[in-house]
């Protein structure tokens, strides 16, 4: 039975619901190795490590035991000793646990953790390059899911692969038609990234993704002008990171209607594809109805590329003067159609991404577009007295403007609050600091955050800490930072490393129709897996395949099986903020 993708289910829950392998050469591109797991190792702990100056902890299930070690990598002598944490419960996995804390100990190697009477924990690495690998893998994942084009063994190694979707020849829906463009209207939108497990395009999805990419490059330039992601731009005068995001960007700008400036929602076919590999997938595809989330997302993410690309003008020649152009015809379709909310047509049964509430786009957008240009009426429709502060996902991106607006205080005009910006920013890092503080497991997770991608709202959680360190410099907020980081590497209630082909214990088998469809074992490296969540979704589904869930606990629900799109699918706004927080912890302790 074909498994539907995580975006079929965007259609009926909640708003609130919520890269890449490092290079490879075509000399070395043999299929990796299986990771070796011990189903013993009950130590938690971070899979890749850390840097020699960062926070350093491990979590370990309740034991007599007071006292733990460090073990070097093919040794049994400990090199240093500490005292475990009381035991305390965390409610979201109903375990007692004690916590390891190592953060003094700064000695680059390869380690373990051992607690008397437990098997060791995975081994993890202090070193000052650590994560490097990581970001390279988490980024080039974008490249593994390009539309297009042909992915060349000398850039994807084994996961080379035919192009699939030219998208040159896209219907204009019926719901989409207007007098210029009347339905069955033949488009050309090619380019742009697969937005999940599925082979359809989004711009609702693809504005928070776009934009924690450029934000990414805009806040560490100097970090990603040195990175080689092995793509087919590299070694040209423009970084690997902006070379990426210009595929998805050309697509979204073909979305753009240029008779009155209105972006369609989304290209898609009319059902999703089976479990066939992209080029395989060939449906008809269409462009479905304009709206205004999508226009905004349009809006905010071209003029915020109007300004990171405005230094690459040689190279993308009058690309920041159309970014600026297109932004404010979307912006302006906006106004004058201020709530025209998504639905799918009766015949378009793909995610739908539908949002009812706009002010936070509205606002996101407006904040964007003030930045770039300066414009007093920009900023006075950010309504900034009334725009609150939150973790960012697809639906909610009020975070994204305040975000930019605090990167950007010291060149705003006059009429912008600095107060108020340090407020909305520190005040929600003050809010996460203070959750990680109390948090068993000594992560910031509520429980409203096991939802589906929860993966990602952990990264999200890390990314708005990562501002308020960014603008006042206190170091519990890196260091509340890094242990979501920490999560997401392997030291959560499942023990998996959920970034594939990255740690010892990472998933096999997502819900990824181009790593399941290749007939390679090893998924496609470098993408973060969903994550666990309570709604357990696809459970019928996963039950006609003869799994189940471990378990109904928010936190150790996960199952890590093609058949669970709903806590095992990957998906480009997942990974986005994966890529800006490794990234950012890479360059900020780089240099300690």
């Amino acid at each position: 039975m074909l498994k539907p993708s995580r975006g079929l289910l965007a259609i009926v829950v909640s708003a609130a619901l919520l890269t890449a392998c490092q290079s490879v050469d075509t000399a070395s591109a043999t299929q990796p190795s299986t990771p070796s797991v011990d189903a013993s190792v009950s130590i938690k702990v971070n899979q890749i490590g850390f840097a020699p100056t960062a926070s350093k902890m491990a979590v370990v299930p309740s034991t007599d035991a007071d006292r733990f070690s460090l073990i070097p990598e093919g040794t049994n002598t400990p090199v240093y000793s500490g005292r475990l944490s009381a035991s305390s419960q965390w409610e979201h996995s109903g375990e007692n646990v004690k916590i390891a804390d190592f953060s003094d100990f700064v000695r680059t190697g390869e380690y373990r953790v051992r607690v008397p009477g437990l098997a060791d924990s995975h081994p993890f690495t202090i070193g000052t390059d650590v994560y490097q690998e990581l970001n390279d893998a988490a980024l080039k994942a974008f490249y593994f899911n390009r539309v297009s084009t042909e992915l060349l063994p000398e850039h994807a190694g084994i996961y080379a692969r035919p192009a699939g979707h030219p998208d040159d020849k896209v219907k204009v829906h019926e719901s989409a038609a207007s007098r210029h463009r009347p339905e069955g209207t033949i488009l050309s939108a090619p380019k742009g990234w697969y937005d999940a497990g599925d082979y359809n395009k989004y711009i609702v999805n693809s504005g928070i993704t776009t934009y924690t990419l450029l934000a990414a490059y805009e806040h560490f330039p100097e970090y990603y002008a040195e990175r080689d992601l092995n793509i087919p731009e590299s070694g040209d005068s423009v970084p690997d990171l902006l070379d990426e995001i210009m595929w998805n960007l050309d697509w979204m700008l073909a979305m753009q209607d240029p008779n009155d400036g209105g972006v369609y929602h989304k290209l898609t076919a009319k059902r999703f594809e089976g479990r066939v590999m992209p080029h395989e997938a060939v449906s008809q595809r269409y462009v479905v109805q304009k709206g205004t989330s999508a226009a905004l997302n349009f809006a905010a993410v071209m003029a915020a590329a109007s300004r990171v690309y405005s230094g690459y003008d040689e190279q993308f020649p009058g690309f920041a003067t159309q970014a600026l152009e297109a932004a404010e015809a979307a912006w302006q379709w906006a106004q004058a159609n201020p709530d025209v909310t998504y639905r799918n047509p009766d015949d378009i049964l793909t995610g739908q991404y539908g949002d009812p509430h706009l002010a936070d786009e509205f606002g996101w957008a407006a904040a964007e577009l003030y930045i770039t240009t300066g414009q007093q009426r920009y900023y006075d429709a950010i309504m900034a007295e009334e725009l609150t502060n939150q973790v960012p996902n697809w639906a909610q991106v009020r975070g994204l403007a305040w975000m930019s607006l605090a990167h950007h205080r010291d060149q705003l005009t006059a009429s912008a609050d600095q107060s108020l910006i340090a407020e909305r920013v520190d005040g929600l890092a003050r809010e996460l600091y203070e959750e990680w503080q109390k948090s068993a497991y000594r992560v910031p997770m509520r429980g409203t955050d096991f939802v589906w991608g929860s993966n990602a709202v952990a990264m999200n959680n890390a990314m708005m800490l990562l501002q308020g360190y960014r603008l006042n410099g206190f170091d519990g907020y890196l260091e509340a930072a890094q242990s979501l980081l920490d999560y997401v590497l392997g030291r959560n209630a499942t023990g998996y490393s959920f970034v594939t082909g990255h740690g010892s214990k990472t998933p096999m088998n997502v819900h990824h129709r181009a790593s399941d469809s290749d007939g390679i074992d090893e998924p496609i490296p470098g993408w973060i897996a969903g994550g666990p969540q309570a709604g357990q979704q696809d459970l019928d589904d996963c039950v006609e395949d003869g799994v189940s869930y471990p378990s109904h606990k928010p936190a150790k629900s996960y199952l890590e099986h093609w058949c669970s799109y709903a806590s095992n699918e990957v998906a480009i706004n997942w990974n986005a903020p994966l890529v800006y927080v490794s990234g950012a912890i890479q360059a900020l302790r780089q240099n300690d």
